[in-house]
């Protein structure tokens, strides 16, 4: 005699199920908190192997060494990123101090239209020094906690880039290993899992450069015929903003607008609004389908849900890692559903109708 009906049962299972799952990605994060020294070079080297695989792969089809290869690749990045980083700061050093005199002046013009309200916008321009050097105080004061942040991070950097290197050289070997990990009977599903995964992530990472490419390149070049203070810079901070979906866009494109407004005014601001909503609607409705139409597409509800729990767990940093890792999950779910789900039903059930 069953003491609950059918329906209760299978709901209590399901809680059971949802419960233990739960609980496993719990202790999964809770661990990687504690060791995120050494997961976040092995997830930022797996990104990095994900975008860096097919200049790899070309580069052994092309019959070089695949050390020298690898090797060849990871300099391919120090070239890359360091360019972006000397194009970033050589920018932000050129233009700084023409950005701050440029708000001061729309502070002044805000204070001339709305009276009181605007004299403490001018009041904030004109102390901005005096806050700079309070806030400074400050942090010379904890000056041996940044060095150890500035240190942590290159650790982290170095590390992930030889990481980059090793995964790139040994991948063949990679799905030996897994295979030899993987309990009887399913070495198989294993392998398609972490395929698909890795499939979902590289596909993710290398649709968003392109599409941060074109979005930097279209924004610049509009920002530059705008006459646009930084607009390199702005540019650069589009590029690396496009890695976090719809809030790396957001905030980039609001930042290009506000610089905009403090040098040009405010004519050329709403000119450079439209610039950035048109190369947002560009990348919406055409290069996102055309790009990414064959990796694992979600739902933006989803994507923002994502990124709001990853900058929740690490920060900026969980938030630049939670997009590729949930199209992994994505694409996980979708080599399960593959293996487990119900098959669709064939032509031979539903024959078509015969012909008179």
């Amino acid at each position: 005699m069953q003491l609950l009906p059918d329906p209760v049962r299978r709901l209590a299972a399901w809680c059971a199920v949802l419960l233990l799952v739960a609980g496993v990605v719990w202790v999964g994060v809770r661990l990687c908190g504690e060791f995120r020294t050494a997961v976040t070079p092995v997830l930022l080297a797996l990104l990095g192997t994900a975008l860096l695989g097919p200049l790899y792969r070309r580069l052994v089809r092309a019959k070089v060494n695949a050390s020298v290869a690898a090797g060849l690749t990871c300099v391919a990045v120090l070239a890359v990123v360091g360019g972006a980083v000397y194009i970033v700061v050589a920018a932000l050093v050129d233009t700084g101090d023409q950005i701050i005199a440029s708000l001061r002046d729309a502070a002044r013009s805000v204070a001339q239209h709305f009276g009181a309200a605007g004299t403490g916008l001018d009041d904030l321009a004109a102390n901005s020094r005096r806050l700079l050097s309070k806030f400074g105080g400050t942090a010379v004061s904890n000056v041996i906690s940044g060095v150890s942040v500035v240190g942590e991070s290159l650790a982290i950097a170095v590390l992930a880039l030889l990481l980059v290197f090793f995964f790139l050289r040994d991948s063949h070997r990679a799905v030996d290993a897994l295979r030899s990990l993987a309990p009887r009977g399913t070495a198989d599903t294993l392998e398609a899992m972490a395929r698909r995964a890795f499939e979902a992530v590289e596909g993710f990472m290398r649709g968003t450069t392109l599409i941060a490419l074109i979005d930097a390149v279209c924004i610049t070049v509009g920002l530059l015929i705008l006459q646009v203070p930084g607009a390199v810079g702005l540019g650069a901070l589009v590029f690396v903003g496009a890695y976090i979906p719809y809030l790396g866009a957001f905030v980039s494109g609001a930042v290009a607008v506000l610089v905009a407004l403090a040098d040009r005014g405010f004519v050329i601001a709403l000119w450079a609004l439209g610039v950035v909503v048109a190369v947002q609607l560009l990348e919406g409705h055409v290069l996102q389908p055309a790009i990414q139409s064959r990796t694992v597409q979600m739902h933006p509800a989803v994507v923002m849900l994502a990124i709001t729990a990853g900058a929740s767990v690490a920060g900026i940093l969980g938030m630049l890692l939670a997009v590729p890792l949930t199209a992994a999950a994505f694409g996980v779910a979708h080599e399960l559903r593959t293996h487990y789900g119900t098959p669709e039903p064939s032509d031979s059930q539903h024959p078509e109708p015969s012909g008179p």
